[in-house]
């Protein structure tokens, strides 16, 4: 009876049902239409499944500090659109868009580093002009509610990506090996992600008290 009632629980309909809408068949349609048109691009099934470090043989450490990077990105995405889904219809509507705003932009972010944009396929004097409108529409659009949760850690955020991309755009008139340039280029651009990734968590959990206190 006891086994029952637990094989009940797990094999819940709605359970199952929401898993196959929200996460299964999301996954895999991602991931065969990905196969599908990577192979149709002329690359073969093994280059798309495994990881660029076996494929070439590398250590497993190369590329670290940008894949966490692009890891910082994501989370800060993941927290946006997760806050989103608990925040209450109609509760405090223009920290539901600050929040989706954030996240999208972190996701670009995400994007760009993750697949060099910037590096390879977009300008990248035109990717910053863009991402420097998007961050002033965002400060713009909801100066009041970023001062309402953490106004020093967003502009510190900015601060630190400005100096990221201006690191980059002097390099070559800089008095430093490219090498060395690069420490301070990426490092500049981990310690903004990491401190907007850190906004990210501040609003999420501005919103989520908003809701506790709307909810007694």
């Amino acid at each position: 009876m006891f086994f029952n009632f637990h094989l009940k629980t797990v094999l819940n309909k709605k359970n199952i049902s929401q898993y196959i809408i929200f996460a299964g068949m999301p996954a895999l349609v991602f991931y065969w239409v990905s196969l599908l048109v990577l192979q149709i691009s002329g690359f073969q099934i093994i280059e798309i499944l495994r990881d660029p470090a076996q494929q070439s043989g590398q250590s497993s450490f190369s590329g670290f500090l940008s894949n966490v990077g692009v890891g910082l990105w994501l989370s800060s995405a993941a927290i946006c659109f997760f806050s989103i889904t608990v925040h209450k219809s109609g509760l405090y509507s223009k920290h539901r868009e600050l929040l989706f705003f954030i996240g999208m932009f972190s996701l670009v972010l995400a994007i760009d580093d993750f697949f060099m944009i910037h590096d390879r396929y977009v300008d990248q004097n035109i990717c910053y002009f863009i991402y420097a409108i998007i961050a002033g529409t965002l400060l713009i659009g909801h100066f009041n509610r970023i001062m309402e949760i953490d106004g020093f850690v967003f502009f510190l955020a900015g601060l630190l990506l400005a100096l990221s991309v201006l690191t980059d755009l002097l390099q070559d008139y800089l008095p430093l090996s490219y090498a060395h340039t690069q420490v301070f280029e990426e490092g500049f651009k981990f310690m903004g992600a990491a401190t907007w990734l850190y906004f990210s968590c501040r609003t999420g959990a501005f919103v989520l008290n908003q809701n506790i206190k709307a909810n007694k």
